[in-house]
């Protein structure tokens, strides 16, 4: 089992970077795939994108492709989601997820642990 915690969040202006944390427990991080989502009021949790358990995989959702860039390092168990050029359509709140099974996944059901969030505000 692995419990997670985001960190990271602020405001940002349009055109700005913010880079968010996921801070994971326990001595087998490196066991599970990591996935970064995000919520806005109103819509349902969508998925930004996954980071294989060694770091050497990633997948992103096209509407941050080029913008974002998940990375890890298992020595710190912990996950990044470095996000470029903000535009407000990003305002959400981000979830971390840890996923327990070979392989990395775009669904919510492809998650097994989760955080509860950071609000990420963006200012037009």
């Amino acid at each position: 089992q692995v419990q997670v915690v985001e960190s990271g969040g602020g405001l940002v202006q349009a055109g700005g970077s913010l880079r968010l944390s996921c801070a994971a427990s326990g001595r087998t991080f490196s066991s599970y795939a990591m996935g970064w989502f995000r919520q806005a009021p109103g819509k349902e949790r969508e998925f930004v994108g996954g980071i294989s358990r060694s770091g050497g995989s990633t997948i992103y959702a096209d509407s941050v492709k080029g913008r974002f860039t998940i990375s890890r390092d298992n020595a710190k168990n912990t996950v990044y989601l470095q996000m470029n050029s903000l535009n407000p359509e990003d305002a959400a709140v981000y979830y971390c997820a840890a996923r327990s099974h070979i392989g990395l996944g775009r669904e919510t059901f492809d998650y097994d642990y989760w955080g509860r969030g950071t609000q990420v505000t963006v200012s037009s």
